[in-house]
């Protein structure tokens, strides 16, 4: 099996490194990340400037692909100009931090594995709520393998996602697995309003208490509870509703006909 293995946190984050340690087994495993952190980039992809492919290495072996880009880049390069042949899974992770609710939206990690998604692709996501109290992203990613083997095993659809969160917590207080929906309501987050040495004013956006947000069967409830979080994703964002009920109003009678 060929696994490509990315993520928004770059080349270097301990999260990319201890997943690939623990999936090796699993498959092929071809790293291909951005050089330098991409969190929050979203689907962004590059046209300002030329994409620089090099190899990164660590004690004189091949580690994976450093991309002067995003997270998507990555992912187009991979599967165009890397590979031999293109992925049977994307791999997204394993990311610092939960991506769930509008978090999703903003997330390099979730981006690429849309990217992928959207070629045709097998992709999962996979992040860790990584906290003061629990940080160990070694346990995380043993937990991680595990949940992504027996993805593998059912044999996801052709350019299907799905977006797993992983709790901060040991693994054997993890509660169990829930298949839940995007929480799809505001976190409420503030900016904290500096002064700089020459009396201008700056912002920094501050995160919020997830923990405050509660609602049945969300992703974000879940972890919040204790449980590993699956999400299925798509990248179609009509709302079909909305649709129906705009296919119905007069037209007619705009000039521009």
């Amino acid at each position: 099996m060929q696994i490509l293995l990315t993520n928004d946190d770059g080349i270097y984050a301990p999260g990319i490194a201890a997943l690939k340690h623990q999936i090796q087994t699993l498959g092929q495993i071809t790293v291909v990340a951005p050089d330098i952190e991409q969190s929050g980039v979203g689907h962004s992809i590059t046209f300002s400037h030329p994409l620089r492919i090099r190899e990164v290495r660590l004690n004189n072996e091949l580690i994976g692909y450093g991309v002067n880009g995003s997270p998507a880049d990555c992912v187009k390069l991979a599967a165009y100009e890397i590979m031999k042949k293109g992925p049977d899974v994307v791999i997204s992770g394993l990311n610092m931090g939960a991506n769930v609710g509008i978090h999703i939206l903003y997330s390099g990690t979730v981006a690429a594995a849309v990217e992928a998604a959207i070629m045709g692709f097998p992709s999962i996501a996979v992040s860790f709520e990584i906290t003061d109290q629990y940080a160990d992203v070694g346990e995380a990613a043993k937990v991680a393998k595990d949940v992504i083997e027996r993805i593998i095993k059912h044999k996801l659809p052709k350019g299907s996602l799905l977006n797993v969160n992983i709790p901060s917590r040991p693994s054997n207080q993890i509660k169990g697995i829930k298949i839940t929906r995007q929480f799809a309501h505001d976190f409420k987050e503030t900016f904290d309003k500096r002064t700089d040495p020459s009396g201008r004013a700056y912002y920094w956006l501050m995160g919020t208490n997830k923990s405050i947000h509660r609602e049945e069967g969300t992703d974000l409830t879940a972890v919040n509870e204790g449980y590993i979080s699956i999400t299925p994703l798509r990248y179609d964002l009509t709302d079909h509703g909305l649709y129906k009920k705009i296919e119905e109003w007069d037209w007619s009678d705009l000039r521009i006909f």
